[in-house]
């Protein structure tokens, strides 16, 4: 069965985890005896460039009340959300799980990677102190439907949907940012969403662990592109904007640790997995967040 679980994420019905006081009120008033901890500032690639500080502050905050409250609230278990993106600027590839601290992250989102990299910090003090069954999953880029698919802060992906859906309603050229060459696995919600069940349920490490497809599975920007391109049967004109940063070139991302406890986890194939929420976009339209 499942257990009582509370999903924090950053919603207005959660906006409280930025107050210590009110979080714990939260964690007072719901008793919940396992966590998923979602909630973050989060943002695309041009947001981080802009506001590096208000990553850094706002995300701090936000763990420490969560951790914090669930520990003085007895929670048997919490599972946090970190990311690829703060695993080191120079690295070798794949990268695993053992190298989150190894070096600095990418300087376009600087603040976001050393906020996310004090969870594990966090996480690790818990339990030698306390315990705790605190632990974090890592996944690559997330995608899917109810996204966030604002063109200027949202991540890549759901961006390009929402640059596609406006490119074919007025019949203009589509216009991507960058040269279209970097690499990011990308990773299907529904996908995602199964495997923090596992964790939650399973999982007793306090390590992290990386949730993500294959190395095999990397795809380009202009790769991601034509995927939406090719699911929303647009005809118009792609065009690259080599003015606009690229940001970090590849961030691939071994799944080794995962495939030893999951060997046989069926991924949802990318482009079914973009046809599906390129389909729940256009339904949606006047609803999603944008």
């Amino acid at each position: 069965p499942t257990p009582p679980c509370s999903f924090l994420s950053q919603t207005p019905r959660f906006r409280p985890t930025r107050s210590a006081a009110e979080t714990k009120a939260l964690f007072e008033k719901h008793k919940p005896t396992h966590v998923v901890h979602l909630a973050a500032m989060v943002g695309g690639l041009f947001k981080n460039i802009r506001c590096n500080l208000d990553f850094w502050r706002r995300n701090v905050h936000i763990n420490d009340n969560v951790l914090h409250s669930a520990y003085e609230c007895g929670v048997q278990k919490v599972v946090s959300c970190l990311s690829t993106c703060i695993f080191p600027d120079k690295t070798t590839y794949p990268i695993d799980e053992t190298m989150i601290h190894n070096g600095p992250p990418h300087s376009s989102n600087f603040g976001y990677s050393y906020a996310k990299r004090m969870i594990d910090v966090q996480n690790r003090g818990y339990f030698e102190q306390h315990g705790c069954r605190f632990t974090a999953v890592i996944p690559t880029n997330i995608f899917g439907p109810h996204d966030n698919f604002n063109i200027e802060d949202g991540h890549v992906l759901p961006g390009l949907i929402h640059k596609v859906y406006l490119a074919k309603e007025s019949g203009s050229a589509l216009t991507v940012w960058g040269t279209g060459k970097p690499r990011r696995q990308f990773i299907y919600s529904l996908d995602l969403a199964r495997l923090f069940l596992w964790v939650l349920r399973e999982y007793e490490e306090v390590e992290p662990i990386i949730l993500s497809v294959g190395e095999e599975d990397e795809v380009s920007i202009k790769e991601a592109a034509d995927a939406i391109v090719e699911a929303m049967d647009f005809k118009g004109e792609l065009i690259f904007d080599t003015t606009k940063a690229d940001g970090q070139f590849k961030k691939t991302a071994s799944n080794a640790k995962l495939r030893r406890y999951l060997p046989g986890f069926q991924f949802t194939p990318f482009k079914q997995a973009v046809q599906e929420t390129c389909a729940w976009f256009s339904a949606n339209y006047g609803s999603a967040r944008k």
